[in-house]
């Protein structure tokens, strides 16, 4: 299939190929004693939906996106503005750490609110050293658009590297996931999340395959929201000029900075 090709209608949804790959360690719901985990319940001559079904249905679309459990807890809510100094300056730009995690914050939410409702929307590339909040903030994207019923898929970049290269293992199974259908996922999930692009070892494969998710989902208007620890200046080096261009074009930047780990602060704190 060539980038320009309108997407695909796959043979396995997008989320039931990542999940089938990725999901591992999700809870289940209890045994419903109601309908014993048919989803139906009789009534009279009509079977009708089980009050556990709307459960099952906002489990599905968790397990379904690849996002992890423990990051399930990342809402616009529980962000917190306490970690980025007021004081210290990101001299580029000339305002504080903590204003720039503001408005780093307010695109992410103007992102959710946009999403679904034009036809056109730019993505998000959020930038910052290890311990900024990056993936937090990315995850608080996730969670609300999965409340609200849009699909999304989170993936970890190296993660998503590994699966690709397992599917030229001549040992695998006769039932594994191809290449293309891993692909074809990445590339027509509506909300494609993008995790850790960060300054590991970039060959020409790993760029090539970078770029044919990117390049198709440009093609095709369908955002992605990208973190990694590269710097703007720097992203060329590690993915190259056609993939770096994809993104620019893609991808509105924004940074993330703080001066002390964020997990280490938090450990600090318990």
């Amino acid at each position: 299939m060539e980038d320009n090709d309108p997407p695909l209608a796959c043979t396995k949804p997008p989320g039931l190929v990542f999940s089938k790959l990725f999901r591992k360690g999700f809870r289940r719901l209890a045994f419903c004693k109601v309908c014993h985990d048919r989803g139906v319940v009789v009534q009279g001559n009509r079977a009708v939906p089980c009050s556990c079904a709307a459960q099952r249905a906002i489990l599905r679309r968790f397990q379904d996106s690849c996002l992890p459990e423990a990051l399930r807890s990342c809402t616009f809510t529980a962000f917190s503005f306490k970690y980025y100094s007021r004081q210290i300056t990101d001299s580029p730009k000339g305002i504080s750490y903590h204003e720039s995690a503001r408005l780093t914050f307010r695109a992410a939410l103007a992102f959710v609110e946009d999403f679904g409702k034009k036809e056109r929307i730019d993505g998000l590339l959020f930038t910052g050293p290890v311990g900024s909040g990056k993936t937090f903030l990315a995850c608080c994207i996730a969670n609300a658009l999965l409340d609200r019923g849009c699909p999304v898929l989170f993936l970890v970049v190296p993660d998503l590297l590994d699966r690709l290269r397992s599917t030229y293992d001549p040992n695998r199974g006769p039932g594994e996931l191809t290449e293309q259908e891993i692909l074809n996922a990445a590339r027509n999930v509506p909300l494609l999340i993008l995790d850790d692009l960060g300054a590991h070892n970039y060959t020409d494969w790993v760029r090539n395959k970078l770029y044919s998710i990117l390049n198709y989902r440009l093609n095709h208007a369908l955002p992605v929201i990208i973190t990694t620890n590269i710097n703007l200046e720097d992203l060329e080096e590690y993915l190259g000029e056609r993939t770096t261009s994809r993104i620019y074009q893609m991808c509105r930047p924004y940074r993330l900075l703080v001066d002390i780990d964020i997990r280490v602060l938090q450990r600090r704190e318990k």
